[in-house]
């Protein structure tokens, strides 16, 4: 039996509706080798479990918490009031403002909660997960290579479309 990898990165929502937009994050912490765990907890409607997961999230290992969450999106702030972890926040474009509400709540973060927002929607989930990856790089030589091979494989991929593009004008 394969022994399983330890999770550093915590990724939480506030609902399973996130879920179809958080694939992205989980895909690209994937494809950085970031070893992960992914739950469903309510900011609001189980308050006991968001504490109980942040506050024992150092001992279980996690180095960075992704949060995300919609409308009200307190989810991050309250991860965040329990652990001196880093939480990044993804704001979900969900309920009649599509999201402005939510990464409104994430950034309006009081004076000693700090929560990094990243943009609402599927560019913040990937964007969640290569700050993540930015986080514990810089304490782990081998993610800290994976991204800088990412970066140069991204600018890699607009020199081509760039050279494609010469070529057709």
């Amino acid at each position: 039996m394969a022994k399983k990898i330890k999770p550093i990165v915590g990724v939480v929502m506030g609902s399973d509706s996130d879920l179809e937009t958080m694939k992205r994050c989980l895909k690209q912490l994937d494809e950085f080798g970031i070893a992960h765990e992914v739950r469903i907890i309510s900011a609001h409607r189980t308050p006991d479990i968001a504490h109980e997961y942040s506050s024992t999230a150092i001992k279980r290992g996690l180095k960075v918490i992704i949060a995300a969450a919609g409308m009200s999106a307190a989810l991050s702030g309250v991860l965040a009031a329990s652990t001196t972890l880093p939480v990044v926040g993804v704001p979900m474009a969900s309920g009649p403002l599509v999201g402005i509400d939510a990464a409104l709540s994430t950034m309006q973060m009081p004076p000693g909660i700090p929560v990094a927002c990243m943009s609402i929607g599927g560019a913040g989930a990937t964007n969640a997960a290569i700050y993540a990856a930015t986080i514990i790089g810089v304490s782990d030589k081998t993610i800290a290579s994976k991204l800088v091979r990412f970066k140069k494989a991204q600018a890699k991929k607009v020199a081509k479309k760039d050279a494609e593009l010469q070529k057709s004008l």
